[in-house]
């Protein structure tokens, strides 16, 4: 961008980033942010890509394995369920009305 006279470059003593100030105007004419430090690497992009679809591929199968062995253990809790009732004596339910 050309500098015209009326414009003074200041750059932010707490983020580094350059505001152009107009003089003639009194206003801001542009804004430039400052580099930023946690920016990736464009070099390492593929990598970046390949590791997140590898984590993502782990969590995913994780949960298929997780789900086909619910069904295991859910039947396995029925199961335990049905033998305990089997093994409680049977005793006739108390009603509210016969309580009085």
């Amino acid at each position: 961008m050309a500098k015209i006279k009326s414009e003074l470059e200041i750059t932010c003593p707490c983020c580094s980033a350059v505001l152009v100030i107009d003089k003639n105007l009194n206003q801001v004419v542009a804004h430039r942010d400052p580099p930023r430090s946690d920016t990736p690497d464009l070099d390492h992009a593929a990598q970046l890509v390949a590791d997140e679809k590898a984590r993502r591929e782990a969590a995913f199968e994780q949960s298929v394995q997780s789900q086909k062995t619910r069904g295991d253990a859910l039947s396995k809790r029925f199961e335990e369920a049905l033998r305990a009732a089997r093994e409680e004596p049977i005793s006739k339910p108390k009603r509210d009305f016969d309580l009085d």
